[in-house]
């Protein structure tokens, strides 16, 4: 049997008293300890990555736009129906035109 004893540290901090009350609230709605809580919402924070953070942010500065999904969108192959034999010629040239040149 493995024994593995974490360590922890104290960390004080200090907030106004509208963030206390909303975190006091919140961890009793959420029935755990505001050091639960906390650590929690810390962890969580750290764990995010920088793209994470920055979408975040767009989203509270109400700059981030995600447009409309339909709501049947067309499966690949009927995308691929749709687009006829023809698709991908252009491309499929292009790329046999660069090899014939080097």
């Amino acid at each position: 049997m493995v024994l593995s004893f974490l360590r922890m540290r104290q960390l004080i901090t200090r907030v106004d008293d509208d963030l206390h009350a909303r975190l006091k609230q919140r961890a009793a709605d959420e029935g755990v300890s505001m050091n639960a809580l906390v650590t929690r919402i810390l962890g969580d924070a750290l764990a995010e990555t920088s793209r994470e953070r920055f979408l975040r942010q767009l989203e509270r500065e109400g700059r981030r736009y995600i447009p409309p999904q339909p709501a049947d969108p067309p499966t690949h192959d009927e995308l691929r129906a749709s687009a006829g034999p023809e698709a991908g010629e252009a491309v499929l040239e292009e790329l046999l035109r660069q090899r014939e040149e080097s």
